[in-house]
């Protein structure tokens, strides 16, 4: 089995487990081993109804209950984590202007190219493409006509889903989208992550604003 197809069953496990499919229904459909369907699931959470119904007469009292302590902790695990996200939240408070810059700067000093006669930045996170788009808007007074966008994918995903999906991203029309790099899928190469719109690269052909842009960070870093 390729890694995609291995990927493709974890998802479709996490799915069927937060159905409340039990384990060994989700060994069955998906004819894969117990020790699987049970790592790959390991962390989704069930409603109280769901456990009632999956355990319903079909396993002893103890086991039964030592199910829902572990659904228990599961669920606590989870609170937590969530209340830590929201007290991080409250930490950072309301995003300035400046800090809007600062945080701009930075990312373009770990994902921008530095080295052509371009401004360039590449990601494959949406939100962040989003921003630094808008970013180089407010910034860098670029004129939105002037991006151009590239993408990297692989050959075995579709580009023509990937280019409709950044261009709601980006809020681009598609004569702003220049020919894609497409990768050869090796599917013997493991891949942790497997981004399914590919990753996006934002280019304006501008010397003047990549000095600026350096000079800023020159400024904040090495200054």
């Amino acid at each position: 089995m390729g890694y995609f197809g291995k990927v493709e069953l974890q998802l479709q496990a996490v799915k069927l487990r937060k159905k409340g499919r039990s384990i060994r229904d989700i060994e069955k459909t998906l004819h894969i081993s117990r020790a699987s369907a049970s790592t790959w699931t390991k962390g989704v959470e069930l409603t109280q109804k769901q456990i009632d119904t999956l355990y319903k007469g079909k396993i002893s009292g103890g086991l039964k209950g030592s199910f829902i302590a572990s659904q228990n902790k599961i669920n606590k695990k989870n609170k937590e984590i969530k209340e830590i996200e929201r007290i991080g939240s409250l930490d950072i408070g309301d995003i300035t202007k400046r800090d809007r810059f600062m945080l701009g700067i930075s990312l373009y000093l770990g994902e921008g190219s530095k080295t052509s006669h371009n401004v360039s930045f590449t990601n494959s996170d949406a939100k962040v493409m989003r921003f630094m788009k808008d970013w180089l808007i407010e910034f860098c007074k670029v004129d939105v006509d002037s991006i151009r966008c590239n993408l990297f994918i692989h050959d075995d995903l579709n580009e023509s889903v990937a280019k409709r999906f950044w261009k709601e991203v980006l809020d681009i029309n598609n004569i702003q989208f220049k020919k894609s790099y497409i990768v050869k899928n090796n599917p013997n190469r493991l891949r942790k992550t497997k981004h399914k719109y590919g990753i996006c690269r934002i280019t304006v052909s501008r010397v003047h604003t990549l000095r600026q842009i350096l000079g800023w960070i020159k400024a904040v870093f090495y200054v």
